[in-house]
C-alpha cells in the first residue's frame, strides 16, 4: 500500500478545517443576515428574489426560471413570494406562453425595496468579511472557491465588476 493514497476518511487537521469553516461560515452568514433585515426589513430570501427580479429583462421571470437561479424548490419559492406579495414587493401574473405558468414580476416597491438596502448590505459584507482579509488572503479565498465550486459541478462565479483578482482597498488594481 502507497502513502500516497488518499485516506477514505478526512484526517483530524482536516476535520478541523471543515469544522472551523463551517461553524465561521454559519456565524458570518447570520450576522450578515442580521444587519440586512435591521437595515432594509429584507430577509435574505427577499433579497435574493429581489436581486435576481432586478437583474432580469423587463424585470420579470418566470417563477420555475427563478426558482431554478436561487436554487430553491419551487414550492419553497411559491410560500416565498406569496409574502413579497403581500407586502408588495413582487406580483405574479399568469405566463402568456404556458397557462401553468406564472411569471414574477418586480414591482416598483419592491424596486425601491432593493435599492434602499444594497449599499447598507454591501457596506456590512465589507466590514464584516472583506476587511478581515488581506488583499493576497482575498485572492487566496477567490481560488479556494473557485476549485470548490469546480469539485462540486457548480459554475464559476460570475465577477460583478470583472476580474475576481484583488483591488486594493482604495479602488485601484
Amino acid at each position: 500500500m502507497t502513502t500516497s493514497k488518499r485516506r477514505r476518511i478526512p484526517t483530524r487537521r482536516e476535520l478541523d478545517i471543515w469544522r472551523g469553516h463551517i461553524e465561521t461560515y454559519d456565524i458570518l452568514r447570520n450576522r450578515v443576515e442580521t444587519r440586512l433585515h435591521r437595515d432594509s426589513q429584507l430577509s435574505t430570501g427577499d433579497y435574493r428574489v429581489l436581486l435576481a427580479l432586478s437583474e432580469a429583462e423587463d424585470h420579470t421571470l418566470r417563477s420555475s426560471t427563478l426558482a431554478a437561479h436561487i436554487e430553491w424548490e419551487r414550492s419553497r419559492l411559491s410560500g416565498h413570494l406569496g409574502r413579497m406579495e403581500k407586502r408588495g414587493l413582487v406580483r405574479r401574473e399568469p405566463c402568456a406562453e404556458d397557462a401553468r405558468g406564472s411569471q414574477v414580476v418586480l414591482t416598483e416597491e419592491g424596486a425601491r425595496a432593493f435599492r434602499a438596502s444594497t449599499v447598507p448590505h454591501l457596506q456590512a459584507i465589507k466590514e464584516i468579511f472583506v476587511d478581515a482579509f488581506t488583499d493576497e488572503q482575498l485572492d487566496v479565498l477567490g481560488e479556494a472557491t473557485t476549485a470548490l465550486r469546480a469539485h462540486l459541478g457548480l459554475p464559476p462565479v460570475t465577477p460583478v465588476g470583472g476580474s475576481l483578482k484583488s483591488e486594493s482597498r482604495t479602488g485601484e488594481s
